[in-house]
């Protein structure tokens, strides 16, 4: 895939409508990801997020060598479940897993991930557990809608999609669900904040 096909690809991905869910074969993505489970509290997530964009920081050069200045940094996406899913649905958040990930492009090796996040733990003096891995995830065939507000709004989504939209059309979800955040909270006023809600489907 070369650097246009790969922006349009993108584009496909992270641009749905916000007025209502659209269908989207989503490929197979290669990702940096931490996991944790029991409650997604917000500190630990943000924990995770520094983890996983400081080492993009440090692997941004070679990225840059193939991309040039449409490089793009991408943005913190976070997997939701639980292994019996009415724990999920009814919010039991304690029985909760999560997986926070940043994309990773191809073209950056697994030995140069290694090398980053090796020299991220000596700067820092610190390991996280668990530690910052590859995972490639296939969710395929998914629905997925913009949220534009605060966060708070997204539950109000949710209620729509899981309530009404998949079983009106004969959906169910298959595999975890999916949040994509495309902007910094801390930099964003809460009424334009972006969030992508995705859930795999069959």
């Amino acid at each position: 895939m070369n650097v246009e096909e790969f922006h349009n690809r993108l584009n496909e991905l992270y641009k749905p409508p916000s007025d209502g869910f659209a269908f989207v074969n989503i490929p197979e993505i290669r990702y940096m990801a931490i996991s944790g489970h029991e409650a997604p509290e917000q500190s630990r997530i943000l924990e995770a997020a520094k983890w996983l964009f400081a080492i993009a920081h440090l692997v941004k050069p070679d990225i840059r060598k193939r991309m040039g200045k449409n490089f793009v940094e991408p943005p913190m996406e976070c997997l939701f479940w639980a292994d019996d899913r009415a724990d999920f649905a009814q919010g039991r958040r304690e029985k909760w897993k999560w997986k926070v990930m940043v994309v990773l492009v191809d073209w950056v090796s697994d030995q140069r991930f290694e090398e980053a996040l090796t020299e991220l733990e000596a700067k820092w003096e610190s390991v996280l557990e668990p530690r910052p891995e590859i995972t490639v995830l296939q969710e395929g065939r998914s629905v997925q809608r913009m949220h534009v507000g605060d966060y708070a709004g997204v539950s109000t989504l949710c209620d729509e999609l899981y309530s009404h939209f998949l079983p009106e059309n004969e959906l169910s979800p298959s595999g975890p669900y999916h949040e994509i955040y495309l902007n910094d909270p801390a930099r964003t006023s809460p009424e334009k904040r972006r969030i992508i809600v995705r859930q795999p489907i069959s």
